[in-house]
């Protein structure tokens, strides 16, 4: 698809050095495009599942409160096991 609008948008390019009419097709080609053609970026065929560190909006607040309650496991745990790098990070400082 995307080869397909750039010769599109060449050709009319061309076609507009005598015509300008040419260069508004090309404009509203690219608009078309960028408004109708590419889909919805966050959506995913039927069936597949993002993978888990791809950054993908949560699916659900139920998936948000678990990803938010793992990060709040892991540095609960990282403050039991390293509680001086941990009061570091807190403003403390070292002596």
């Amino acid at each position: 698809m995307r080869g397909t609008l750039a010769t599109g948008t060449v050709v009319l390019v061309i076609l507009g050095i005598g015509n300008h009419l040419w260069w508004l097709a090309a404009v509203v080609l690219l608009y078309l495009y960028a408004t109708h053609g590419r889909g919805s970026p966050g959506t995913a065929p039927p069936g597949t599942t993002p993978p888990a560190g791809s950054g993908a909006p949560p699916d659900s607040y139920r998936a948000y409160r678990e990803r938010r309650d793992r990060q709040a496991r892991w540095e609960r745990r990282y403050r039991r096991e390293r509680p001086r790098e941990a009061w570091q990070e807190r403003g403390g400082s070292t002596k």
